[in-house]
């Protein structure tokens, strides 16, 4: 009787080390961190969206002419602000694509807008415009910042889930899916076009 309570007693910080090694907390925790970095990045993506409509309503009473920039800006931020992906559609490579796609498309047509303002002095210089094109050139930096701290931690739980033991523990105990990272719209490496 003895021996086999010794042998139970042996047995138990084994089978917890066994555990543990296989991530059954490290892997939830690992995607939880991608969850919160995802989070982050819609947080600057909505800041973009929110300043948008005064950047467009500041623009219009100076450059009337340019009201077909305006509504590409418009339209695109209705679609990109249209598309929701939540925490749960990031191993979804189809949704991911989707949602990087319209963000591309807003990001041209507000280069396009920025572009067209240099053809107005006169709102070049407004204090308004001024003030809310560096917000605006601040909250892309913060997107491409939140988007890096994203893809990167994307890629230490896909590691994770990948990487002996602890994937034995991310399939039997979690299920666990690859997340998708975030990548570029195809033809973003290249400036917009502008024509007047």
């Amino acid at each position: 009787m003895t021996d086999r309570r010794f042998s139970v007693l042996m047995l138990a910080p084994v089978a917890a080390i066994s555990v543990a090694g296989c991530g059954i907390n490290s892997v939830p925790a690992a995607q939880e961190e991608a969850k919160a970095k995802w989070a982050d990045v819609q947080t600057q993506y909505q800041r973009r969206a929110d300043l948008i409509p005064n950047l467009v309503n500041t623009v219009k009473g100076y450059a009337k002419q340019e009201s077909t920039v305006l509504t590409d800006v418009t339209n695109a931020r209705a679609r990109a602000t249209g598309i929701q992906l939540s925490a749960d559609d990031l191993s979804d490579p189809a949704k991911v694509k989707a949602f990087a796609d319209a963000q591309g498309q807003l990001s041209g047509s507000l280069s396009r807008l920025l572009v067209a303002s240099e053809n107005y002095p006169d709102l070049k210089s407004s204090d308004q415009f001024m003030a809310l094109q560096s917000q605006l050139e601040g909250t892309e930096n913060r997107i491409a910042i939140a988007r890096r701290d994203y893809n990167e931690s994307v890629r230490g739980y896909n590691t994770l889930i990948r990487t002996f033991p602890t994937a034995i523990g991310a399939k039997v105990f979690h299920g666990a899916q690859p997340m998708q990272p975030f990548e570029a719209a195809a033809g973003s490496d290249k400036a917009p076009s502008v024509s007047f």
